[in-house]
This record gives structure tokens, C-alpha cells and sequence, in this order.
């Protein structure tokens, strides 16, 4: 049995590769003197400039003094191409370098596109769906971002541009070898790496790139379900306002407390159908993605391995049926999992705020829980303590 093997760089000819940049809108990048940086490079490097200034008319001047050519045959000599090479180097060390990303740059977000699946029967696709919301962010950025003000790519020691007014979209935009975009007005640099059948890296870097996020994930809903497992939007089948009286007005304490908190949990509990999970799709839709919340619904299954994605400053998690997640750990079925435990730290803030990195991006992520439960007495004693579980109410009127 033979295997076709498939090379990100050698499956296709040089010469190929350039004639179709060429032919895919690519242009030549001819680099511009700047008198700023000569003048730079003359004080700061003078020994160096006219020893290579030196050399380069040293060298012209021997092919056009040769007595055993014509004169008509050294001129043409100059246009060969190891003088031509010379030529370049010279210029390449007299001219600035293309704008490339400054790689110093604090928040980065990147994705590969598109994203694979890998399904298990003994886990849900908790990877898959994560990177997929990675995903959806970074294509959103760029989408806010727009066209950008040059788009760069360097290819067999030549550079290369493509011509910003015919940008349409990046799935156009030929990847050879590796592109960069930037954004001057929001300080923002792409780079774009090509790899085998299709797939694509994309990685944007700026100082600051929360607004720009924030824009992107705005009405982002996450559902980690088994394989219903999903991105999407929040969809409440009921207002708020359809709620009985006593609900709507702990709801405005609840969205007070939200404004006013960086860190909130709520639960919610009552016999069922009286509405607890669908108001916590209310208050998620009316309440929390207006103000720009991610919102994440998990499951028993995923909560043992949830960790909000860092990039986000605002999140919110909807756990259903918290009584049978956080029971009680004095009971033996709570002994074998340790979800009551991840739950604990979910609500302490240790898995993303115990450890801040010396850069403190996102040191401020706003985190709020909504739980229910049919009934508060499973609960672990230690989730009702004091800076866990801020608000509580009991919902005892039949709703649904």
C-alpha cells in the first residue's frame, strides 16, 4: 500500500508558488528610501555604510573597467544577476524593513481554521467547542476590524503586498508562506500561517485587544451538553416581565447586584416547573448579554472540566441541577467525582484569579453564576457559606 505524502512547502514549485501570488492580486513590495533612517544610519553606523558603499562601487566599477568585453557588454553585465543581488543587499541595509508585528505585544488570540472534531463516547467535545468559540472570536475581530491598512508577505527573499482596495475577505487572500495585516488606528497585527489541505493558523496581537473581544463575543452563548454541544445565541421562551411579582422584583436585586459585583452567585431553588431554568434564560438574555456576558450552560459532565476561557472579561455559567453536582461530600455518592470540589472553585474564583500573571491581563474578569436546584438540602454545607452563594431565592409558584 503506497501513502501520498502532502508538504506545506514542497509540494508545490518555487516558481509556482510565485507566479501565483502574482496572479492572485499579489504585488512586488519595492522598498523606499526614508531620509530619516539614513540620516539614523550615517550617525549611528558610519563605518559600516561606506565600507558597503565602498564595496558596491568598487565592484560596479571592475565589471565596467574590464578590457576583455566590450563597453556595450559591461553595461549589460551590471543588469546580471549576482550584480543585481548586490544591488539589493545594499538597498535592503539603506531602506527600513517592512512593518512587521511587534511580537511584545501583551494579549494574543489565535485559531486554527477550521477546527477538527475528534468525538469519544466517554467524553463530550468540551476541546472542540471551546476552540470553536475561539474561533468564531477571532473571525468576529477581524470582521469588526475590517480592512486593514497593509497586507504584507515575504516569499524567496522578496517581499510582497496585496493591494488594500481589492481586499474582500482572508479566504481570498493567497498564504504562501506567512502573511501579516495591520490596523493602525487599533494597533492591531494578523499574521496568517498556511498549512496542509486548507487549514490555516490565525493569530492577532495588540496591547489591547478587550474592546475589540468584547465587540466580537457580544451575544456569544456556549451549550456543553454531551453532543448537543453547541456556540450559539441565548433564546428565553419567557420575559421576565411574565414572571410572578415576587420573581420580578428579586430579579432586580439580582441584576443591582450584578452591576454593582465583579463576582456574584445566585441560586435559585423550587419543586419543578415552577420556571427556575427558564429564568435563568431570561435574566441571561435580558440581563447579562446587553451588558456583554458570554454566557456558558454546562452540564453535569462538563462542569468537572470547565475552565472559563481567559480571553473573556465578562462570563456567565448556568449550572442546572446543582443539587445533584455539588452534593453534599459527607454523602458516598459524592465521594466519586469531584465536581462538588470544581464547583467550590468555580465560585471562589481560585481556577482564574488565584494566580494572576505579571502582565494582570484580564485580572478584572467578571465572573456570576446562576445555579438551581430542586432542593437546597443535598447542597455541600460549603457552597452556602458566606462569599460563595450571594443571593438566594425560592421559587414556589407553578410556572411552566
Amino acid at each position: 500500500m503506497e501513502f501520498e505524502y502532502f508538504s506545506r512547502y514542497d509540494s508545490t514549485p518555487k516558481n509556482q508558488n510565485r507566479q501565483s501570488l502574482l496572479a492572485t492580486g499579489w504585488r512586488p513590495l519595492q522598498r523606499e528610501i526614508n531620509w530619516q533612517f539614513l540620516w539614523e544610519l550615517f550617525n549611528q553606523d558610519t563605518k559600516e555604510l561606506t565600507q558597503k558603499t565602498l564595496n558596491l562601487a568598487s565592484g560596479m566599477a571592475e565589471i565596467l573597467g574590464r578590457n576583455n568585453y566590450t563597453w556595450w557588454a559591461n553595461i549589460l553585465s551590471l543588469a546580471s544577476e549576482n550584480t543585481r543581488y548586490e544591488i539589493e543587499k545594499f538597498w535592503h541595509y539603506i531602506t527600513p524593513e517592512p512593518q512587521a508585528p511587534d511580537y511584545r505585544y501583551k494579549d494574543v488570540l489565535n485559531t486554527e481554521t477550521p477546527i477538527l472534531q475528534f468525538v469519544s463516547r466517554n467524553s463530550i467535545p468540551i476541546d472542540y467547542v471551546l476552540n470553536r468559540l475561539q474561533e468564531i472570536t477571532v473571525l468576529r475581530v477581524l470582521n469588526v476590524l475590517g480592512q486593514p491598512d497593509i497586507i504584507t508577505q515575504h516569499y524567496l527573499e522578496r517581499d510582497f503586498y496585496y493591494p488594500v482596495e481589492k481586499f474582500v475577505n482572508w479566504e481570498r487572500i493567497d498564504v504562501v508562506n506567512t502573511v501579516y495585516a495591520y490596523w493602525s488606528q487599533q494597533d492591531v497585527w494578523l499574521q496568517i500561517e498556511a498549512y496542509d489541505r486548507g487549514r490555516r493558523q490565525y493569530t492577532l496581537m495588540s496591547r489591547d485587544m478587550s474592546p475589540l473581544i468584547n465587540k466580537a463575543t457580544y451575544d456569544l452563548a456556549v451549550m456543553l451538553s454531551g453532543y448537543q454541544s453547541r456556540v450559539g445565541k441565548v433564546h428565553s421562551q419567557y420575559p421576565i416581565r411574565t414572571f410572578p411579582t415576587d420573581i420580578q422584583s428579586f430579579t432586580d436585586t439580582v441584576q443591582q447586584a450584578i452591576l454593582n459585583q465583579n463576582q456574584l452567585a445566585v441560586v435559585v431553588h423550587g419543586e419543578p416547573g415552577t420556571g427556575k431554568t427558564a429564568w435563568t434564560q431570561a435574566v441571561a438574555q435580558e440581563i447579562l448579554v446587553p451588558l456583554g456576558f458570554v454566557i456558558f450552560i454546562l452540564d453535569h459532565d462538563a462542569i468537572a472540566n470547565f475552565v472559563p476561557p481567559t480571553y473573556l472579561e465578562r462570563i456567565c455559567i448556568i449550572i442546572n441541577e446543582a443539587d445533584n453536582l455539588a452534593q453534599n461530600r459527607a454523602s458516598e455518592v459524592a465521594q466519586y467525582n469531584n465536581k462538588t470540589e470544581h464547583i467550590l472553585s468555580l465560585l471562589d474564583g481560585t481556577l482564574y484569579q488565584s494566580v494572576i500573571d505579571d502582565t494582570g491581563i484580564h485580572s478584572k474578569q467578571r465572573l456570576v453564576v446562576l445555579m438551581t436546584c430542586n432542593t437546597t438540602e443535598r447542597l455541600d454545607p460549603a457552597m452556602l457559606r458566606k462569599g460563595r452563594v450571594d443571593l438566594m431565592y425560592e421559587f414556589a409558584q407553578r410556572f411552566v
